[in-house]
C-alpha cells in the first residue's frame, strides 16, 4: 500500500474478528515501532507484545477507553522513560506501527493515554516506566471506509508562510 493511501484510509477499529495475525505480520508491527526515529537516538521506549488471552482480557478491563481490547488478536503496550521528548518519540512509534499494520488490513486504535499504572504489574513493568498506551490490533469485524473521514476542509487548518494566510 502507498504510504500516502495509508494515512488516507486507516481509521480506528474497536471491533476484531476472531482470527489470528500471521507472527511475521506482527514481527513487522513490532519492527516498524523500533525502526522509528527518536530525537537524539534515545528511544525512550519499550513495547511489550501481548497475544495471551487472559492478559488481554485483563488490559481490556482496566483500560477505561479500550474494553474491546480483551478481543484483540494482539495488543502492544507501550511504555516510555522519562526524557524530554519521550511522548513524542513514542507516539511517532505507534503511528508507525499503526501504519504498517494498517498495510497488512490488521486495525488498531489507541488506548489510554499515560499514567496507566494498574497495567505495569499484570506485565511486570519496572516503576520508573510510564504506561504511555495500549495498542489492540485485529483483523477488523466490519469494512474500513477506506478513507471517508469527517474532518474539517485543509485551508480551515493549513496555513502558507503565515497563520490565516490560506494554504494551497
Amino acid at each position: 500500500m502507498d504510504v500516502f493511501d495509508a494515512v488516507r484510509t486507516v481509521v480506528a477499529v474497536r471491533q476484531y474478528q476472531d482470527k489470528a495475525v500471521p507472527q511475521d505480520v506482527i514481527r513487522r508491527v513490532v519492527e516498524a515501532g523500533h525502526l522509528t526515529g527518536s530525537s537524539m537516538n534515545l528511544q525512550p521506549w519499550h513495547f511489550i507484545l501481548v497475544q495471551n488471552r487472559d492478559t488481554l482480557r485483563q488490559l481490556g478491563a482496566i483500560a477505561r477507553t479500550g474494553p474491546y481490547t480483551a478481543q484483540a488478536a494482539f495488543a502492544i503496550v507501550v511504555a516510555i522513560e522519562e526524557t524530554r521528548y519521550a511522548i513524542s518519540d513514542a507516539s511517532r512509534a505507534i503511528q508507525s506501527m499503526v501504519l504498517t499494520a494498517w498495510d497488512a488490513g490488521v486495525g488498531s486504535n489507541w488506548v489510554g493515554f499515560a499514567g496507566m499504572d494498574a497495567v505495569k504489574p499484570i506485565l511486570g513493568i519496572p516503576a520508573e516506566l510510564d504506561v504511555l498506551a495500549i495498542i489492540p490490533f485485529g483483523y477488523p469485524v466490519k469494512a474500513a471506509s477506506q478513507g471517508k473521514k469527517n474532518r474539517k476542509p485543509l485551508n480551515q487548518v493549513a496555513h502558507m508562510e503565515r497563520f490565516g494566510q490560506p494554504g494551497q
